[in-house]
């Protein structure tokens, strides 16, 4: 048993690196390969167990270490390897249930893997805080510094050349919003694909048949307790100076996708039964492609919802749901 669990880790290890490398080409292909190097962590860790998890991430890393240099030891183990294992472990993880259940036991609940992989993909961005500078001033400057560079490259510019990027009269106005602007982002899309590998992960092992737990009901998933708070100090903190209020807006834009997410959970929970629930959620899901904002808004629902429980005020004044295929 332990022989096989190794060997999976090996191979999902080795699918993980080659995902990973891929980046290096450069392609729009590339990049989404990329962003899926987690997968085969994760599927290690669910469809096996968190010790197939945890080797396939070793492996990972340390295949990339031997041909890429020993700075991808660390940097993905911290950015990849060890968030996609932990969330692995944490889907796994089961209680004897204080009430009937089929299996007699209680998983890790579907809110709280979102919170964590919220948690973990600021994290991510925050660690590599210090490779910038050890004070808010001094993390700006050097992440301007970069973008600066990165700017330059693509308009093909000296470094004593004047910055110029067509279309824009204040190329050092860009350089501004990016340099508060890219922290957050970066955070948010490390929530985001922390959670679609997750989803992915989840789906393929389901599949396959190896899946230990059930598949949950996600429209009925609910955050716990200590969401709300977290996600109040976190916004708090964004006022305070220095890196605390840098990584203040870290986490409360991983928190913004991860209620984003229990928002959409709501209306999916509260259309059903309604007969435009298809073109309601269609309309709803292409407005936060197309615009961006409305996840805003899907965030407020979520958290409005932990607050006050509006799926089951919905529930008692429409009755039983209709549940669809």
């Amino acid at each position: 048993m332990m022989a096989q669990t190794i060997l999976v880790g090996i191979v999902a290890g080795a699918a993980s690196a080659l995902l990973f490398a891929s980046v290096a080409s450069g392609s729009l292909f590339s990049i989404i390969l990329f962003y899926l190097s987690a997968l085969p962590i994760l599927i290690a860790a669910i469809g096996w167990n968190h010790v197939a998890g945890l080797v396939a991430a070793l492996v990972a890393a340390t295949g990339l270490a031997s041909v890429l240099g020993g700075f991808f030891l660390i940097a993905f183990l911290a950015g990849i390897g060890l968030p996609a294992w932990y969330l692995g472990y944490l889907a796994l993880l089961a209680r004897p249930a204080a009430q009937p259940r089929p299996e007699g036991l209680e998983w890790f609940s579907v809110g709280r893997l979102v919170v964590w992989a919220a948690l973990l993909g600021a994290l991510v961005v925050a660690v590599t805080i210090p490779n910038f500078g050890a004070d808010a001033e001094t993390f700006r400057a050097g992440l301007r510094r970069l973008f600066d560079a990165l700017l330059r490259a693509q308009a093909r510019l000296g470094a004593q050349e004047p910055l110029k990027i067509p279309g824009l009269s204040d190329p050092e106005r860009l350089l501004d919003v990016l340099v508060y602007a890219i922290p957050l982002a970066a955070s948010m899309l490390s929530t985001f694909v922390n959670i679609l590998n997750l989803w992915l992960a989840g789906r393929i092992v389901a599949i396959s048949g190896r899946l230990k737990r059930p598949w949950p009901d996600i429209a009925s998933m609910e955050f716990p307790a200590y969401a709300p708070a977290l996600g109040a100090i976190a916004i708090a903190a964004t006022f305070l100076p220095g890196l605390i209020g840098i990584v203040g807006g870290v986490l409360a834009a991983s928190l913004l996708v991860a209620y984003a997410l229990l928002g959409l959970a709501v209306v999916h929970s509260i259309t059903r039964g309604m007969s435009a629930r298809s073109f309601i959620l269609a309309g709803i899901y292409a407005s936060i492609a197309l615009l961006g904002w409305p996840m805003l808004l899907a965030a407020l629902f979520g958290l409005t919802d932990s607050i006050i429980d509006l799926r089951g005020r919905m529930a008692k004044k429409s009755g039983p749901p209709v549940h669809r295929p």
